[in-house]
């Protein structure tokens, strides 16, 4: 399983620290959500932090842009070195035409969908796309409990991505722990974001090894 720690639940005092743990857990991302508390009902940090994490971190990049009008950000959130730029369904008007920005840029492209929305909205854009991302609760903060009609949208998004050829990963954030970690694996997903799990665990880096051996 790709384990992509989730940089929110972090302790922002030791940061560094935090990092360092990371580089040297069996994670092979690490999850920067961008809130700007108009999408989401929150505000997390910006492309300043995502800098410092950048020089630090030595796992790719997956940014994750809560926010209204993503599509202007393609360039900054390049800059800051991101592997992985993921915007919302929800938030694009025209997605197919984001999706052409971040590839252009030099990004994978992933598409975060929230849990009131339908895995089948995504047929038209899926088989362009290298991630997609269910979110497991509603989007905002951390410390959530997971949704349990989540692992039937992974089901529904492994047969879609069967019928259009796509390529792309399924990533699950939210409320992810080794409990709900294990009923994704055998669901269907290939990445998990967890933030509170990780972070607030006595011993991190085994928390990182549970889910990567799922």
């Amino acid at each position: 399983m790709i384990v992509s720690p989730s940089l929110l639940s972090a302790d922002f005092g030791n940061l560094a620290r935090d990092l360092e743990m990371i580089n040297q857990s069996k994670a092979q991302m690490l999850h920067l959500d961008v809130m700007d508390g108009v999408f989401v009902p929150n505000i997390s940090f910006g492309f300043p932090v995502i800098k410092y994490v950048q020089q630090l971190c030595k796992k790719p990049l997956d940014v994750h842009l809560m926010i209204v009008e993503p599509q202007k950000f393609v360039n900054e959130v390049r800059d800051c070195g991101a592997a992985i730029m993921n915007v919302h369904y929800e938030a694009c008007n025209h997605l197919d035409r984001v999706v052409q920005q971040i590839h252009d840029a030099g990004m994978k492209a992933g598409v975060t969908i929230n849990p009131a929305t339908p895995v089948c909205l995504l047929r038209d854009i899926v088989a362009q796309l290298d991630l997609v991302l269910l979110m497991s609760v509603n989007p905002g903060f951390g410390g959530q409990k997971f949704i349990p009609n989540t692992l039937n949208k992974v089901r529904e998004l492994r047969a879609l991505m069967a019928e259009t050829g796509s390529r792309a990963v399924i990533e699950v954030d939210g409320g992810v722990n080794d409990v709900t970690g294990k009923q994704l694996a055998a669901a269907g997903a290939d990445v998990l974001v967890a933030g509170n799990y990780v972070f607030k665990d006595t011993d991190p880096l085994k928390a990182i090894e549970t889910l990567y051996n799922l």
